[in-house]
């Protein structure tokens, strides 16, 4: 999910308003307790004045120092936790309060952005373009089955069953999907609602045209040499989203530097066990002569192949709404 630094830094900055916000709250639970239970705030500064006292006893030799400060720290710490159950309280409710408690709210755990912050960069980038909008309209709420005729029918519903239980299994079966055949027969549309549904419930999801995904990739590849960790930076974030969509693979210029993308972005995510969905309007053997034969080899092993087997939608809705 590659941002701007300025992207970035808007994103952190709600990083940091969720701090703030949770460190006022602490403070006023801290005095709520203070007012309700004032033994407890003198047991706060008694830990103050022993680890001072301590502190000198251990500088002027004392060896059985640090024990001491261990054991009265252990009896105020029960001491107050009985307080607090005495009070009313909750036994963690002066326990640090964190937005996500995986990476307490700083963004990064070991050094790796969180799945917070991954999900928080794609719901700005879904934001920032047009996309966001095509979901609100391409989705299982507005999928409707009015346009296929009897034949068709049947062949869709297995078809969108199969899409629901690809969000359904998502967090538990790893799973590719192709959706492959002619124009207009909805396959960005299917693809758009199974993004839809899986950015809803806080997955990362990256959206790119075919076109769009190779001209970015080139871009950076070819920058100059101080600019390479850019190329890396991008590479991560299409190998590590939870779900890559690439739409109309077929539209791209083919060219050594492509063919090498697509392998390189297929065979990662598989290492990871990351979804990937690809829409395509190419036929199997159009797919099989355009690109290597291991990257072929790579999609037609370790995808399901979807597809539409119907007419043409948008002529079928553009008839059925002049009639109107």
């Amino acid at each position: 999910m590659s941002i701007s630094n300025a992207q970035y830094d808007e994103i952190m900055r709600t990083y940091e308003h969720n701090r703030n916000e949770n460190r006022h709250l602490m403070t006023e639970r801290l005095n709520e307790v203070y007012d309700k239970i004032p033994e407890y705030k003198a047991l706060d500064l008694r830990v103050a004045d022993i680890s001072l006292e301590n502190g000198k006893r251990l500088l002027e030799g004392d060896v059985d120092a640090l024990t001491s400060l261990r054991e009265e720290l252990k009896a105020i710490a029960a001491r107050k936790a009985f307080l607090l159950e005495q009070g009313g309280f909750t036994k963690d409710y002066l326990d640090p309060v964190y937005t996500c408690p995986v990476c307490k709210d700083t963004g990064y755990t070991d050094g790796k952005k969180c799945s917070c912050l991954n999900r928080a960069i794609t719901r700005y980038l879904y934001s920032q373009s047009n996309i966001e909008n095509v979901l609100k309209r391409e989705n299982f709420d507005t999928l409707t089955y009015d346009h296929y005729d009897d034949t068709e029918l049947p062949v869709m519903e297995n078809i969108i069953k199969g899409c629901r239980q690809f969000v359904v299994d998502f967090d538990s079966q790893y799973e590719n999907l192709l959706f492959y055949g002619g124009v207009g027969v909805g396959k960005t549309f299917l693809t758009n609602c199974i993004a839809n549904e899986l950015l809803k419930q806080g997955h990362s999801v990256l959206y790119f045209n075919s076109f769009k995904l190779f001209d970015t990739l080139a871009r950076y590849a070819f920058r100059n040499q101080e600019l390479n960790e850019d190329i890396d930076r991008i590479h991560e974030d299409i190998f590590g989203c939870d779900l890559l969509v690439i739409d109309d693979l077929g539209t791209e210029l083919t060219n050594s530097f492509v063919l090498s993308q697509l392998f390189l972005i297929v065979n990662e995510r598989d290492l990871r066990s990351k979804s990937t969905i690809i829409s395509t309007n190419l036929s199997i053997e159009e797919l099989s002569e355009r690109y290597s034969e291991r990257t072929f080899s790579r999609i037609y092993g370790k995808y399901r192949m979807i597809k539409p087997d119907i007419k043409d939608l948008r002529i079928k809705i553009k008839r059925s709404q002049s009639r109107k």
